[in-house]
């Protein structure tokens, strides 16, 4: 006969496994839009005659993750979370098997975009990790899920990077198919269906977001904030691989990858900046992550040529993106309680359009004015964003902390 201790012992292991799951699913899937950014140099190979369009592959993926934040991530409001990831997963593999097999960009853009739309199962296996988890729990339920995501962010441009380096582009697509279908083999033995929580309809759900945006200020003052930050991030990484193939550096794929990893120190910093946002509220810890996305793009403009240099910056510039998003979004989730996952989808939607701006203006920039131009143009996404924040409203520490 069990007793109550070792139910709960054995509930908590069973928690344990799902969240590991989730976040599992969350870092692969979202590693799709950010597989191509590595890859830029062997796809302008690929493709010679469309050589000055390649930063447009980045810029549809994004695109395609705001369109499927938005037209599928309501839906798990709706539908049962664990169908939805399935199905997902099974239009994600044909757009992969899309990717690999591109004759020409045109046919590898529409792809790309296709699979930004369909990465978005991140955004249905993080809200899912809140449902399975007890009310004394669900913190860090959803912690567990994020940790994963952002794993799967930094990650991605490394196994990339190694992947295209020694098997070719296509390559890491078709990697991409097989981890895939593992994964949906262990989602339909282990992870339970979800319990719908809406009734709506499928219009009035997109349109009640619409509402939000209007009547939250600092929402509003926050995604365009997200958004422009976002815009330099992307415009770095997607110019990146272009910079470090050329003189005097002459590196392949793999090389760009590994800056990925040096990226981790975003994702050690996001814990630190949910403490200091409970203690001094989220907008100064935006503020500072401000200041830091600027400081890194003056290094990047004065090191064209250093290795060193761009670690530096990419390290600063990771600690300040990934910091503002974790204050970002503490900030937006104490505005309406009730509506947290349509009020993430709006911020993320705007988040995303950021990013794919920022990887068009880089695919402009790049050609025209070379590695200095890619940093003032990521210094000048920055400045919007610091006059942006400067705008918004302080809320009080007590709605921060909710």
């Amino acid at each position: 006969m069990s007793t109550p201790t070792a139910d709960t012992a054995a509930s908590d292991r069973s928690l344990r496994g799902l969240l590991l799951l989730l976040a599992t699913i969350a870092g692969v899937s979202v590693a799709n839009i950010y597989y191509n950014q590595p890859l830029l140099d062997d796809f302008r190979q690929s493709f010679p005659h469309s050589a000055a369009w390649i930063g447009v592959v980045p810029s549809a993926t994004q695109l395609g993750y705001a369109a499927g934040m938005l037209l599928l991530a309501p839906l798990g409001d709706r539908f049962d979370r664990r169908r939805l990831i399935l199905l997902q997963i099974a239009g994600l593999c044909v757009a992969l098997l899309f990717a690999a097999a591109a004759p020409n960009l045109i046919v590898l853009v529409f792809a790309s975009l296709a699979i930004g739309v369909l990465s978005t199962i991140a955004q249905q296996a993080v809200p899912f990790s809140a449902e399975l988890a007890p009310p004394s729990q669900r913190g860090h339920a959803v912690g567990t899920v994020m940790s994963g995501l952002l794993l799967g962010i930094l990650l991605a441009r490394t196994a990339a990077g190694f992947v295209g380096q020694y098997f070719g582009w296509r390559a890491v697509f078709g990697a991409s198919i097989v981890a895939l279908i593992g994964l949906a083999a262990v989602i339909l033995s282990k992870l339970p269906k979800s319990q719908p929580t809406s009734t709506l309809a499928y219009g009035k759900l997109i349109a009640s977001m619409w509402h939000l945006a209007v009547e939250l200020r600092g929402l509003r003052e926050a995604s365009m904030t997200g958004a422009l930050l976002f815009a330099a991030f992307s415009l770095f990484w997607s110019t990146l691989a272009l910079l470090l193939a050329g003189p005097p550096f002459h590196y392949g794929p793999q090389a760009a990858g590994l800056f990925g990893i040096v990226g981790a120190g975003g994702a050690m910093a996001a814990p630190l900046a949910g403490k200091f946002a409970d203690r001094r509220g989220p907008r100064a810890i935006v503020s500072l992550s401000i200041v830091l996305a600027a400081i890194s793009f003056v290094i990047f403009a004065l090191s064209g040529a250093s290795v060193i240099g761009l670690v530096i910056g990419v390290i600063v510039l990771d600690v300040g993106v990934q910091a503002a998003q974790i204050s970002n979004q503490s900030r937006i989730y104490a505005l309406n309680p009730e509506a947290r996952s349509r009020v993430n989808t709006v911020y993320m939607v705007c988040y995303f359009i950021g990013g794919a701006v920022g990887s068009a203006v880089g695919a402009f920039v790049w050609p025209l004015f070379g590695w200095v131009g890619v940093s003032i143009a990521g210094l000048l996404f920055v400045v919007l964003a610091g006059l942006n924040h400067l705008r918004g409203q302080p809320e009080p520490l007590a709605a921060a902390a909710d």
